[in-house]
């Protein structure tokens, strides 16, 4: 499965398609990184990896969504005031 920073309807292979969200406390160990902001992915401890995304009907995939604004340039921690909410997606 697939960590993303962010969901765009972009990523859906086939439109229309419904998507479903949970959030979840913590993200699975294992994930394909397709990070793709450098300060998110040195902030999550993961490889940045920009790719283009194609979601199939009955995938599932993370998103560690940031919260709080945009990180400053360089980042490596979270500043304060900023948080990431975990999501567990389904293409359906």
């Amino acid at each position: 499965m697939r960590l993303l920073n962010a969901f765009s309807l972009q990523m859906l292979e086939k439109f229309p398609a419904s998507v479903s969200f949970e959030e979840v406390e913590k993200l699975p160990k294992g994930l394909e990184s397709c990070v793709g902001h450098a300060d998110t992915a040195a902030v999550l401890g993961v490889e940045m990896h920009r790719v283009n995304i194609s979601l199939k009907v009955g995938e599932m995939f993370y998103i560690a969504q940031l919260q709080g604004g945009r990180l400053p340039e360089g980042s490596t921690t979270l500043p304060e005031g900023f948080s990431f909410k975990y999501l567990k997606g389904k293409v359906i």
